[in-house]
């Protein structure tokens, strides 16, 4: 049976079961408090990871796609489209050629003019695994750094806009999705429940913790979103116990972009990571779990899809040993 526990160092805790498949799974939500005075006197974290450098920071970052399109040219060939943006919005190329003419000599030509003309970029993003096994020879003559990301919002606007309102059932986004698999049993931590965190508490709760792997991007902080700062933001904590640490760098290998909790048959807790892949964290047909899984996703429509995963290795609060700030889409 469930029970509630009081701790003067967060809100609602409560205990776990141990009969369930892959993590064992807590029983309703939880919400967490921080005390501001011990969060500002730690000192900053060691880390930060390069893949939040780059989200982060405020430079000329070019959004790029390259992929076959619903077209085709007067003898009937397939079309295919290069496509580059930047942050701020603006198109800087648009391409149409024929399958035949696409290769990585013509995208490394037609890149480098446009450096030429607009100036070169700081780093090239790009979302599509097909894209990206093309762009890697490119960048890589062009001495450019290629960043495969599912965050490039201006490029997938730009997409739809283009692409999708005339040509019917056509998703311009659409990815080829393996099956989620289970995540590595070496690294199964001792128990996990969700959670959730003030919109206003977030940045304060972990931006100065000396936390090993910190992924906490401006572009999503909830203020700078125009959430409200007693908006829940809602998340997953994950307690690892003694495979903390080795799970928090296992998390970061295959970087997380969201996680989602469906339901079936069971339920399923599946984060989606890197570019394509899916990974099943937990399952339950636990009807409280259900609940509470619910519950998260709704927390996650309002909050315009940002949510958290944070391990640590016990309940205590003293220690994390990663932190994610994710959002989904």
């Amino acid at each position: 049976m469930t029970q509630l526990i009081h701790n003067k160092r967060k809100a609602l805790i409560f205990s776990f079961q141990k009969n369930f498949s892959v993590l064992p799974l807590a029983k309703g939500f939880l919400s967490i408090k921080f005390q501001r005075s011990a969060i500002s006197s730690m000192p900053r974290t060691p880390v930060e990871w390069q893949r939040t450098q780059l989200e982060g920071a405020t430079m000329s970052i070019w959004e790029v796609d390259i992929y076959r399109r619903p077209r085709q040219d007067a003898a009937g060939n397939p079309l295919w489209e290069l496509l580059v943006c930047d942050s701020t919005g603006e198109l800087l190329l648009e391409r149409l050629e024929p399958q035949s003419q696409v290769n990585a000599a013509w995208v490394q030509a037609e890149l480098q003019r446009l450096g030429e003309t607009v100036g070169r970029p700081q780093a090239i993003h790009c979302f599509r695994p097909q894209s990206c096994n093309l762009l890697e020879l490119v960048c890589q003559q062009l001495k450019l750094p290629l960043v495969a990301t599912r965050h490039t919002p201006v490029l997938k606007i730009l997409l739809k806009e283009r692409w999708q309102p005339a040509n019917g059932d056509y998703d311009p986004l659409a990815l080829e999705r393996p099956a989620p698999v289970p995540m590595p049993e070496n690294l199964w931590g001792d128990r996990w429940r969700f959670g959730a965190l003030a919109a206003g508490d977030l940045e304060i709760a972990f931006r100065d913790r000396p936390i090993p792997v910190l992924h906490l991007p401006e572009a999503l902080l909830p203020l700078g979103l125009g959430l409200a700062s007693t908006l829940l933001i809602p998340g997953v904590v994950i307690e690892g116990g003694r495979q903390a640490m080795k799970l928090a760098f296992w998390l970061e290998s295959v970087q997380p972009s969201s996680l989602h909790f469906i339901p079936g048959a069971p339920d399923g807790l599946i984060l989606e990571a890197s570019l394509v892949d899916r990974w099943v964290l937990a399952t339950t047909e636990d009807s409280e779990v259900r609940s509470a899984g619910q519950t998260f996703e709704q927390r996650k429509r309002a909050s315009l899809g940002v949510h958290f995963l944070l391990v640590q290795p016990d309940e205590s609060g003293m220690t994390f040993s990663g932190f994610w700030l994710l959002r989904e889409g």
